[in-house]
């Protein structure tokens, strides 16, 4: 059914990693039918059922950490006990797994080529521009020795934003002006996520990069979208690695 994509990427067989689609699950319209968060609307009961449906697909070890996320910068170290406020998590310990949720906003999953560390970012236009990447990339120990995957997100052609978004990125660097084409909407302008989240990456030692070949606002039958439906359910991406 495809309900869960795994990471294709060159990392060890202990580093496991996943993206949920839309596919599957027992949600109700507009959150159908695979929707993993439980603050969009959705029936507590349905986001629940979907929840152990995931661990089953993934056979995940059960201590996952959901992450009240802001559109932040903030990385949490795990395992850490409480609410989390924070839009990226990281660990060095295994069977932790780490996880966003996303609707448009780009996950990026992170692992050293060891498979001793691994991380897992929610990057939305704020945090992208904000840092969210080299904060968290500066959680690893070396981080030339990650690999970072670019998961399912707004792509290219979809992501319209006003000049104020534009200016924000190239006031940080210059080289994002390569990440803008004009829009056919007056004063708008198409951003590229995958393009801005790999010269963050590159500029701050993470040197390989893959992934970044989807479209969730184009793609309604796999993904959801906020700017596409705005009521609608969310995504969720995980990493952890095996004791």
């Amino acid at each position: 059914m495809d309900s869960v994509l795994s990471v294709d990427w060159v990392v060890p067989e202990r580093v496991k990693a996943y993206v949920t689609t839309r596919k599957g699950g027992v949600s109700q319209a507009p959150f159908d039918g695979f929707n993993i968060g439980a603050h969009v609307g959705d029936a507590a009961e349905a986001v629940a059922y979907n929840r152990e449906e995931l661990k089953r697909l993934t056979q995940h070890p059960g201590s996952v950490y959901w992450l009240n996320q802001v559109h932040g910068c903030d990385v949490a170290t795990l395992p850490k006990g409480g609410a989390i406020t924070a839009d990226a998590a990281y660990t060095n310990t295994p069977n932790t797994v780490c996880a966003i949720l996303t609707a448009d906003c780009l996950p990026v999953v992170f692992a050293t080529r060891a498979g001793d560390e691994v991380a897992v970012a929610h990057a939305g236009w704020r945090g992208l521009c904000g840092g969210v990447l080299e904060n968290t990339l500066a959680c690893f120990k070396d981080p030339s020795s990650v690999v970072a995957y670019l998961g399912p997100a707004i792509g290219p052609s979809a992501f319209e934003v006003g000049g104020e978004v534009r200016a924000a990125f190239i006031e940080k660097d210059a080289n994002a002006m390569s990440a803008f084409t004009p829009s056919t909407r007056s004063g708008k302008w198409l951003g590229d996520l995958y393009s801005l989240a790999r010269l963050r990456l590159l500029q701050h030692g993470c040197q390989t990069i893959l992934g970044g070949e989807f479209c969730t606002y184009n793609d309604p039958e796999r993904f959801f979208s906020y700017r596409r439906d705005h009521d609608t359910g969310r995504m969720a991406t995980l990493v952890w690695f095996d004791g």
